[in-house]
């Protein structure tokens, strides 16, 4: 088993409003250095090994995990425990 940590982002242009609010809510409690806040979600996975395991983790990330109109998305791969 390996362990999958992808990360899906909104591609460079697209407004993130959840990202303005928190960077403005920054903003207001003091934290001026902030200049820039982008939102994402991680997710987890557990995935049996196989041959073409990158090509299935593009597949899922592709068809499921992202929307591939609005946002991209990178991943890790690191062996589980057994």
């Amino acid at each position: 088993m390996v362990n999958v940590q992808v990360y899906v982002t909104l591609k460079e242009g697209v407004l993130d409003p959840q990202g303005s609010t928190i960077e403005n809510a920054l903003q207001t409690m003091g934290y001026h250095e902030v200049a820039s806040v982008q939102t994402g979600k991680y997710i987890g996975l557990e995935i049996e090994e196989g041959n073409d395991l990158e090509a299935r983790i593009e597949e899922m990330c592709e068809k499921l995990l992202s929307n591939p109109v609005i946002e991209d998305y990178t991943y890790t791969i690191g062996k589980g425990v057994s």
